[in-house]
């Protein structure tokens, strides 16, 4: 197995794997997932937007073609840690915002090893 085709595995296995986790953790109210929230001054009911949303991301990263789709999941994901990051920082949370990033970066790697059929076709010039 080529090396390239390696990492993409290992990038987006760990990134399906930890947006599954946490979206279980949001969606069920987990109370130590709660309490961050709060921490951070979010609403109650936003974990369950996250969590929904994390979901479909995870699916559109494991279906099968829908190049278009997993465009969007990289995208939403990528939103979803750069807020996380920038949300730990508005609140003076400096440790906890470097996780996000280290997330963002495994998904970088994910998304510049993957195969030609999952990427999106270049649309004609006019």
């Amino acid at each position: 197995m080529k090396i390239k085709t390696i990492i993409y595995w290992t990038t987006t296995a760990l990134t399906v794997a930890s947006m599954a986790l946490s979206a279980e953790l949001y969606l069920t109210r987990n109370a130590k997932m709660m309490a961050q929230f709060k921490k951070l001054g979010y609403p109650d009911y936003f974990p369950n937007i996250l969590g929904a949303f994390k979901l479909l991301g995870v699916a559109a990263l494991l279906s099968p073609g829908r190049a278009l789709l997993k465009e969007w999941a990289y995208a939403g994901f990528s939103f979803t840690f750069l807020g996380a990051s920038a949300s730990h920082l508005a609140k003076r949370h400096e440790q906890e915002a470097a996780a996000p990033l280290v997330s963002l970066a495994i998904l970088a790697a994910s998304y510049l090893t993957r195969p030609r059929d999952r990427e999106v076709a270049e649309s004609p010039r006019v």
